[in-house]
């Protein structure tokens, strides 16, 4: 019997699931590669911000565009890719992708102004965003055994983990050594070798009944996430205000006149029946909880370890290390724990780990409070870590093996949502407890300047001090301290109530669902 026949049961009338064989794994590693640059990609380009700055001195609004188009156009380029590798094929898409990131990510390297460096970034976006939905929806294809799909999905996951791990750090030795453009290049091998070696160990998968692409869909489909995203990005931003309003109800028409069209379409962008599944429905509401206090803490905890504690970059980032090798770790074995308990046992346990040890980083401003900071960290990565791999399991497994690139999208999107929400939601409240704590501390007499200054961040706090005599200038310094903790904290008591409400939705929505989401 070969790799791709199903077994039937002799004492049952059930098809059993072929396993994957040497060839599926091995195509899994070829597969974690752009999972890997992904990942990478959004966070190296932090690094060498200071340096392209200084070198093609773009305005305040073309840096902020520098940093956030890329993100932007992953985000609402997702559901079009995803149903586009559907019509197309899987690998297919994934190799126009691979090619068209590799050569922006040259052109990127070498641009000579920031207007040509936004276009690179929202090229590389549109490129990245065929590259989660076809490794997801291949993945589908390739492991149909439950169990084995589980563990490819939990590859999967770390591969993005550990690339977010090894960004900054290859970005900072390229830095020291080479122009800030180098960490663009990265993309080069890694892509040379998925075009090289992805035709010869991925298969083709596609929808054979598959109809055209609905452009107008498409555009739908844009329209609706990208004002939403940057709605809620503005808010993180400068707070709520009119303008983010605005650009997050334009989203939500757009949204809403997407959804009806997709219910007249024969062959529809989304099925949107798929969200009547439990399984599928469920599953991405607890992924955007999960993503939501993921992103909230990785923010704040940074700058926590340096503003705060006084750490340096490299004395942060190697006290987080711990955080995101648990997160790898957990990733590996979820999939021992999922083949045991029944899905929503293992979502509600995770997250209810998850609050346990937000719990624990939030007594950390009390004695010992260090160590409960590291320890609660570990514990709520831990907790985290198998919420990933099962959402993401559940979603795609719900949906019918021709419709495997939706749903790999609709599952990149709602991390996408999740994201935008944590550091929005979670960064507007920090901001508010910071600015309500030190409006009594910042000294009268100040320039409204700098005032204004001292009253919006911490880093802000800090310039202002320094400018002072040095008795004032301390005590400003240790009230912005103490006003940064307290609004961390309070954004850390919320993560835990958050996930506490992710346990309670998974078990009880959930209970009935197996692998594979079948009831």
């Amino acid at each position: 019997m070969s790799a791709i026949e199903p077994a039937v049961d002799a004492g049952s009338s059930a098809i059993i699931p072929p396993k994957a064989g040497r060839r599926e794994w091995v195509g899994l590693a070829v597969l974690a590669l752009p999972c890997l640059l992904y990942s990478m990609d959004l966070t190296v380009l932090n690094l060498a911000v200071p340096q392209l700055s200084a070198v093609l001195n773009p305005s305040s609004i073309q840096l902020l565009w520098i940093v956030d188009i890329y993100g932007f156009m992953v985000a609402g380029s997702l559901i079009t890719m995803g149903t586009l590798g559907d019509r197309i094929g899987r690998r297919r898409l994934l190799m126009l992708g691979a090619a068209a990131f590799g050569a922006a990510s040259v052109f990127a390297a070498f641009v000579t102004s920031a207007e040509m460096l936004i276009v690179a970034r929202a090229v590389l976006g549109i490129a990245a965003a065929t590259l989660a939905p076809s490794t997801l929806s291949l993945i589908r294809n390739m492991f149909l055994d439950p169990g084995q799909r589980t563990v490819a999905i939990g590859i999967w996951i770390a591969s993005f983990s550990a690339g977010g791990a090894l960004g900054p750090v290859i970005g900072g030795v390229l830095l020291s050594y080479f122009w800030w453009g180098s960490v663009f290049l990265v993309a080069l091998p890694v892509m040379a070798l998925l075009l090289i070696l992805g035709p010869v160990l991925l298969p083709e998968y596609r929808d054979p009944k598959a109809g055209r692409l609905d452009i107008f869909s498409a555009v739908l489909s844009l329209g609706a996430v990208l004002p939403v995203i940057y709605g809620i990005k503005r808010i993180a931003e400068d707070g709520p205000n009119g303008v983010s309003a605005l650009c997050i109800l334009l989203g939500l028409v757009i949204g809403a006149t997407f959804a009806r069209r997709q219910l007249r379409l024969a062959d529809p962008l989304i099925d949107m029946r798929l969200f009547r599944a439990p399984a599928f429905s469920t599953s991405l509401a607890v992924n955007i909880i999960g993503v939501f206090v993921a992103f909230g803490m990785f923010l704040f905890m940074a700058q926590y370890f340096q503003l705060v504690l006084g750490m340096s970059p490299l004395e942060a980032g190697l006290w987080m290390a711990p955080m995101g090798g648990t997160f790898i770790i957990g990733s590996m074995l979820a999939p021992l724990v999922i083949s045991r308990m029944r899905p929503g046992f293992v979502l509600a346990g995770g997250l209810m780990v998850t609050t346990l040890g937000y719990i624990m980083v939030g007594m950390a401003a009390g004695p010992g409070g260090f160590w409960l900071l590291i320890f609660g960290s570990i514990i709520f990565c831990l907790g985290l870590s198998p919420v990933f791999t099962l959402t993401t399991d559940l979603v795609v497994s719900t949906a019918p093996p021709e419709r495997a690139g939706a749903a790999a999208a609709l599952a990149e999107t709602s991390s996408e949502f999740g994201g935008a929400l944590g550091i929005a939601i979670l960064g507007s409240l920090a901001t508010a407890a910071y600015r309500s704590t030190m409006g009594a501390a910042v000294p009268p007499d100040l320039p409204p300047a700098a005032m204004e200054t001292a009253l919006n961040t911490l880093g802000g706090a800090m310039v202002v001090a320094v400018q002072l005599p040095p008795g004032p200038g301390a005590a400003l310094l240790d009230a912005a301290r103490q006003a940064f903790s307290q609004g961390f904290f309070l954004s850390v008591s919320a993560c835990a109530v958050i996930a506490l409400i992710g346990a309670i939705l998974a078990g009880v929505m959930l209970r009935r669902v197996q692998i594979g989401g079948a009831h």
